[in-house]
């Protein structure tokens, strides 16, 4: 493909809520783009909860089969008691990109962690530090009060976060209450890296949707699910570190400790999943300028032949624009 001009290639992004088939169109695009000689993109995950070690199947994280040769980054970079946030993500993604560019391949970024693919495609600013004599305080009140107080100070900010999400709606607080300034204002402000990105999103019937995330379930707990868990558990992972959020995680938890039965567990995984894919769908809708396949009944290597269709028209339009 020719390279658009310009000083820098344009970024192809997959995303789409979980269990809509990212991981297997993904690493097909990256063999299409390259032709049959060569493996012509790199894959950067926007999951969430991949960037954790340890979490493999709690997060259906792709095995080194399933990634097939297509170099793979941002997996496995923090123990899973440590953190990771939006800004060192696109910290990290921005000393990416250049290196990928270098080795003449397309970046692909590839996930549905909406806070994450925020920081790239929308921007996002550093923000004060912690205060945490502040979250001190916080941490006193229910998750219920914050949010009210939240939606009281900056109702844009309540909106964009789920109600008992205490960590973001502590953030936003914080930042409201150390700069003066709605957390939302700041993000208004912000503005996404200086690439031109073409946006490929997928999706998926909501009953097929549904019984894909119940499958995807059953099998993560076939494959020793809760056994993962106790793992992570005897390696000292507990609520107070971010992985431990993860979905799956507290269920697993509650099985071990005779809360939940398996039943219970799996059901209530499903629940949540669900949740989640219904919340990311509503953060993709206002995502500008996304192009969107069904995947209902697809192949993968069938939507990734018209995705690559369509980024090569994009290169060419960029190419006539620039």
């Amino acid at each position: 493909m020719e390279r658009p001009r310009g000083d820098r290639r344009p970024v192809l992004v997959l995303l789409g809520p979980t269990a809509t088939g990212k991981t297997a169109v993904g690493v097909e695009l990256a063999f299409r783009l390259g032709g049959v000689e060569r493996i012509g993109a790199e894959i950067l995950s926007a999951d969430s909860r991949a960037f954790f070690r340890g979490l493999d199947i709690v997060t259906d994280k792709p095995s080194d089969a399933e990634r097939r040769g297509i170099p793979h980054h941002l997996i496995d970079v923090v123990s899973p008691c440590d953190a990771y946030d939006a800004m060192t993500f696109r910290r990290d993604v921005e000393r990416l990109l250049p290196e990928i560019e270098a080795r003449e391949r397309v970046p692909i970024l590839v996930g549905g962690g909406t806070l994450y693919l925020g920081a790239v495609l929308r921007g996002i600013f550093e923000g004060p530090s912690k205060d945490e004599a502040l979250r001190a305080e916080m941490a006193d009140h229910s998750v219920a009060e914050l949010y009210e107080q939240l939606c009281h100070v900056d109702p844009t900010a309540a909106k964009a976060i789920h109600p008992n999400d205490r960590l973001r709606i502590t953030r936003a607080l914080e930042v409201h209450a150390l700069t003066g300034r709605p957390i939302s204002a700041w993000q208004a402000d912000a503005a996404s890296l200086p690439y031109s990105f073409f946006t490929a999103g997928l999706q998926r019937d909501r009953d097929d949707h549904r019984d894909a995330i119940a499958a995807r379930v059953r099998a993560m707990i076939d494959r020793g699910l809760v056994d993962e868990v106790r793992r992570l558990r005897e390696q000292g992972l507990d609520p107070e570190c971010q992985a431990y959020r993860t979905i799956g995680v507290p269920e697993a938890v509650d099985c071990i400790a005779g809360r939940l039965t398996e039943d219970e567990m799996e059901r209530a995984i499903v629940s949540r999943t669900w949740g989640l894919a219904r919340r990311q769908m509503a953060w993709f809708r206002r995502e500008k300028g996304a192009s969107w396949w069904d995947v209902t009944g697809r192949r993968a290597g069938e939507i990734a032949e018209e995705i690559a269709t369509a980024w090569e028209r994009f290169l060419e339009a960029d190419d006539v624009r620039t």
